[in-house]
């Protein structure tokens, strides 16, 4: 009888542990991720490595370095380097070389953002503590879409079309009756339609822009997978 193959947990490493790099990786490694944080401040690393599977002490600009710790084989990056602006660039940078598929990164103001994009980040953020936690679970779901709080209860999110809803309309559905929330466009193709007919069949491969309950957002993100 065939051995069945072992489930392979996610694997992240975050750069920097300021206030939100401490929290995304805290939270990612509660999620049961395996998660290296790494930083070059060596009380920084004592202090986060009871919390996360690998703490490392490492000049996180020096390529030679990265490689050294094989971050070629995560499954995404977390960038977030807080002051210093040419080492989250530099870092984004080597980031993608070495061939981490999905990085995500944090910026300091919008001409940062810009930058961080133009070099390969996949998202940029602006984050607050509160923010780490959420875009965790989010890694940890495997969902990587852009997602912004309206308030404790209601959030508006970007989320990839599930499977058997191809084919449908938006009337067929009738989102707002049964689950509560509302489409407000559809992204599609990297087009944005703001203003969808109900009627037309989605597509595979659509991204439906929403707002409603965290709740029936999580639902509907449980879906998307």
């Amino acid at each position: 009888m065939a051995k069945k193959a072992k489930k392979v947990k996610k694997e992240f490493v975050v750069f920097g542990l300021g206030r939100f790099g401490t929290s995304v990786a805290a939270a990612l490694a509660d999620g049961g991720c395996e998660v290296m944080a790494v930083d070059s401040n060596a009380e920084k690393v004592k202090e986060i490595a009871e919390h996360v599977t690998h703490a490392v002490t490492c000049d996180v600009v020096d390529a030679e370095a990265l490689e050294a710790l094989g971050v070629r084989n995560f499954d995404g990056a977390v960038v977030a380097i807080g002051g210093d602006i040419e080492a989250s660039v530099m870092v984004t940078i080597l980031a993608k070389e070495c061939g981490i598929p999905y990085v995500l990164a944090k910026a300091q103001s919008e001409l940062h953002a810009k930058i961080l994009r133009k070099v390969g980040a996949d998202m940029v953020v602006f984050p607050e503590k509160e923010t780490g936690i959420r875009i965790a679970n989010n890694l940890i779901g495997g969902n990587f879409f852009d997602a912004v709080e309206l308030s404790s209860v209601f959030s508006l999110v970007e989320i990839t079309l599930p499977k058997d809803w191809t084919g449908k309309s938006l009337i067929d559905l009738n989102l707002r009756a049964k689950r509560k929330i509302n489409v407000i466009g559809i992204r599609r193709d990297g087009e944005l339609n703001v203003n969808p007919d109900a009627a037309d069949p989605l597509e595979d491969g659509d991204i439906l822009v929403v707002i409603g309950k965290n709740d029936e957002l999580n639902k509907l993100r449980e879906l998307g997978k």
